[in-house]
């Protein structure tokens, strides 16, 4: 089983093509392309870490979305998840497990994940990993600020416009710990 993790996927958001450059013609096409990708990388007993911002739809086109997906799935709510998640039609059991923050270990490491950029997280000068999300591609003062503790701790920005992928967790914690 591998594990991956990615965030602001944004199914059914017409204006982020228009926001990141997503090129794509319609919704429809860029959900397509988005769900190819994802059932490219990730296996069926793979997990997937969702750090926010899944979709735009109701409950029940998001239902259906989650259902072509493959792997087991983790929701580390965003801004924008409230839209489905309190939709009646939603299925909840879509997800393994859905929260606002997440904390795993993986080689002797603490991983901390949230969809928001944090600039102190719990055990961030003890080598602790910061996982986010929300800040797309967006250059500003606070982005600045957060690029470099990138370059100083653990922290990394993995939303799929950055990143264009899924990202895989194992490779991630290894290439930067030179395991």
């Amino acid at each position: 089983m591998k594990e991956y993790i990615t965030s602001d996927l944004h199914f059914g958001h017409k204006n982020i093509m228009k926001y990141e450059n997503r090129p794509f013609n319609s919704v429809e096409e860029m959900d397509k392309a988005i769900i190819n990708m994802w059932n490219k990388t990730v296996e069926k007993d793979d997990l997937v870490y969702i750090l926010g911002d899944f979709s735009w739809y109701k409950g029940q086109k998001t239902n259906e979305i989650l259902n072509q997906l493959n792997g087991k799935k983790i929701l580390v709510i965003g801004n924008h998840d409230e839209n489905f998640l309190n939709d009646k039609d939603f299925d909840k059991k879509l997800f393994e497990e859905i929260c606002y923050y997440k904390e795993i270990q993986k080689h002797k490491t603490k991983i901390v994940m949230s969809h928001y950029p944090i600039i102190s997280w719990n055990g961030k000068l003890n080598g602790a990993f910061h996982l986010y999300g929300h800040v797309h591609t967006i250059k500003n003062e606070d982005t600045d600020y957060m690029y470099k503790l990138e370059e100083n701790f653990n922290c990394f920005n993995i939303c799929l416009d950055k990143n264009k992928r899924l990202l895989d967790l194992e490779e991630i914690i290894c290439k930067e710990k030179n395991l």
